[in-house]
C-alpha cells in the first residue's frame, strides 16, 4: 500500500470512531437509559475536560519520550476497551467517569494524527500543503460513513453504537503499529519550563484586548457547536412521538440526514479561499456566526413534511457555520501572533473552542433544557428549545461585530493561504 493510501485509511477511522456514537448518544440516553437531561450535559463536557490538557500533555510525549506512532496506537486500543465497557454501565454518574476516560484516550489522538501524517509525508518528500487536506477529507467521509452504519443497522438507540466504535478503536490501534516510524522531535527543550511545555505561555495573549475578545468569542462559538452535536438527532427522532410523523422518512433516517451537515463541511472548505480574500477574517467569522442563527433557527421551525426543507436547509448551513470560523480563527491567529508562540497560539484556539467552549455549552444547555423546556414526563419543548439557542447565537453575533474591530488586509490573507 502506498503511504497516502495508508494514511487515508488512518484518517478515516480516526473520524470513524467518533461519528458511530457521537450523533446518536441522545437517543441511547434519552430513549433506552431515560436518564436526565442535566446530566446528558455533563456527558458532552467530557470532550471539553480531556480537550484542555491531554492533547498538549501527548504532544510533550510524543515529542520528548516515545514514538508518535506507538503512542496513538496505545492510546486508541485502551480507548477503544473503554468504549467496549460503556454498554455495560448502568446508572448516569458512572456513565459520565467512564465516558470521560474514553475521552482522555481518543481526544489527543486527533492532533497526533494531523502530526503522524505531516511527519510521515515530510519524511517521504511529498507537499504535505498539497497532500494533506484530500487525505484529511477522508475523515469526514469516515465519521459519516459511521452515522450511516449506526442509522442503517438500527443501532441509533442502543448500546451496539460503542461496540462499532470499540471495534474500529482496536483496529486502528493495532494498524498504527504498522506505519513508519515517528520519532520524538525534541522540540520542546529541556530547560523549558512546565508553563511552556504546555503551551500555556500563549495565555499572555489575553493582555491583547483584540486577541483576548478573539478567544472569548471563539469560547462561545465553541459551545454552540456542542449544542447541535448534543441534541440534533434526537430532535428528529422525537417527531416519532406524533402520530402523523412516527413512519417519516426523518424519524427512521435522522442519522443519515444529520449527516448533510457533515457532507456539507466538506464542500463549504473550497469556498473559503474566496470569501476571505473578498471580506475579510472580521466579516467571514461575522458570517458563520449569523448561520449559526439560522441553523437554529430552521430547526425551531421545521418538521418531516412541510418544514423537511427548512430541516435541510439547517444541515446544509451547518457546514458554513463551522467552516467559516474554525478555518478563519486559526488563520487569524496565524496572522496575528508572533512566530514563537503561534503553535501554543493555535493550541490555545482549540482549547477556547473544543474546550472550555465545549465545557460551557454542554452544562448551559443541559441545565436550561431540563429546566425550562422539559415537561414532567420528559417531552422537550424543542421549538423553544432551538429558537432559545438562535437567540444566543444572534446577541453573540452582534457583540462580536460591535466589539470585535480588525482592519481587512487582502495580502496577510493571501500570503498565508499559498
Amino acid at each position: 500500500m502506498g503511504i497516502k493510501f495508508r494514511l487515508t485509511l488512518m484518517s478515516f477511522f480516526q473520524f470513524f470512531i467518533w461519528g458511530a456514537w457521537l450523533i446518536t448518544i441522545a437517543n441511547y440516553w434519552f430513549e433506552t437509559k431515560q436518564w436526565g437531561g442535566a446530566e446528558f450535559g455533563a456527558i458532552f463536557s467530557t470532550l471539553g475536560l480531556a480537550s484542555i490538557f491531554m492533547p498538549a500533555l501527548t504532544g510533550i510525549i510524543a515529542d520528548r519520550w516515545m514514538n508518535a506512532e506507538k503512542l496513538y496506537g496505545i492510546l486508541h486500543i485502551l480507548g477503544g476497551i473503554v468504549l467496549a465497557y460503556l454498554p455495560q454501565v448502568n446508572d448516569s454518574t458512572t456513565f459520565f467517569w467512564v465516558m470521560f476516560l474514553a475521552m482522555v484516550f481518543y481526544m489527543p489522538t486527533i492532533s497526533l494524527s494531523n502530526s503522524i501524517a505531516y511527519n510521515i509525508l515530510k519524511n517521504s518528500a511529498y507537499d504535505v500543503v498539497k497532500v494533506f487536506p484530500p487525505i484529511r477529507v477522508w475523515g469526514t467521509v469516515g465519521f459519516i460513513a459511521a452515522m450511516w452504519m449506526t442509522n442503517l443497522s438500527d443501532n441509533k438507540a442502543s448500546a451496539n453504537q460503542f461496540y462499532i466504535a470499540a471495534v474500529a478503536a482496536i483496529a486502528l490501534g493495532i494498524y498504527s503499529f504498522t506505519l513508519p516510524k515517528c520519532p520524538p522531535q525534541r522540540l520542546t527543550k529541556k530547560d523549558d519550563s512546565l508553563m511552556e511545555s504546555l503551551g500555556l505561555d500563549a495565555f499572555k495573549l489575553f493582555a491583547d484586548y483584540k486577541m483576548a475578545l478573539f478567544f472569548i468569542f471563539s469560547m462561545f462559538l465553541g459551545g454552540a457547536l456542542q449544542l447541535t452535536n448534543m441534541y440534533g438527532d434526537v430532535y428528529l427522532s422525537d417527531f416519532g412521538k406524533i402520530p402523523e410523523y412516527s413512519d417519516s422518512f426523518v424519524v427512521r433516517y435522522s442519522t443519515i440526514i444529520m449527516s448533510i451537515s457533515q457532507i456539507s463541511e466538506t464542500l463549504f472548505i473550497l469556498a473559503i479561499p474566496f470569501f476571505l480574500k473578498r471580506f475579510g477574517i472580521k466579516m467571514v467569522m461575522l458570517f458563520s456566526m449569523l448561520v449559526w442563527v439560522l441553523r437554529f433557527g430552521f430547526f425551531a421551525y421545521g418538521d418531516p413534511q412541510e418544514g423537511l426543507w427548512m430541516i435541510i436547509v439547517s444541515c446544509i448551513v451547518y457546514g458554513l457555520a463551522f467552516d467559516f470560523f474554525n478555518i478563519s480563527g486559526s488563520l487569524f491567529v496565524e496572522t496575528t501572533t508572533d512566530s514563537k508562540i503561534r503553535s501554543s497560539a493555535q493550541g490555545l484556539f482549540m482549547m477556547m473552542t473544543n474546550g472550555f467552549g465545549a465545557i460551557l455549552g454542554s452544562f448551559i444547555s443541559g441545565y436550561v433544557i431540563a429546566t425550562y423546556f422539559t415537561a414532567a414526563d420528559g417531552t422537550k419543548d424543542w421549538q423553544h428549545v432551538w429558537l432559545s439557542f438562535a437567540g444566543y447565537a444572534l446577541v453573540v453575533s452582534i457583540a462580536f461585530a460591535l466589539l470585535f474591530k480588525h482592519k481587512h488586509n487582502p495580502k496577510e490573507v493571501e500570503n498565508i493561504m499559498h
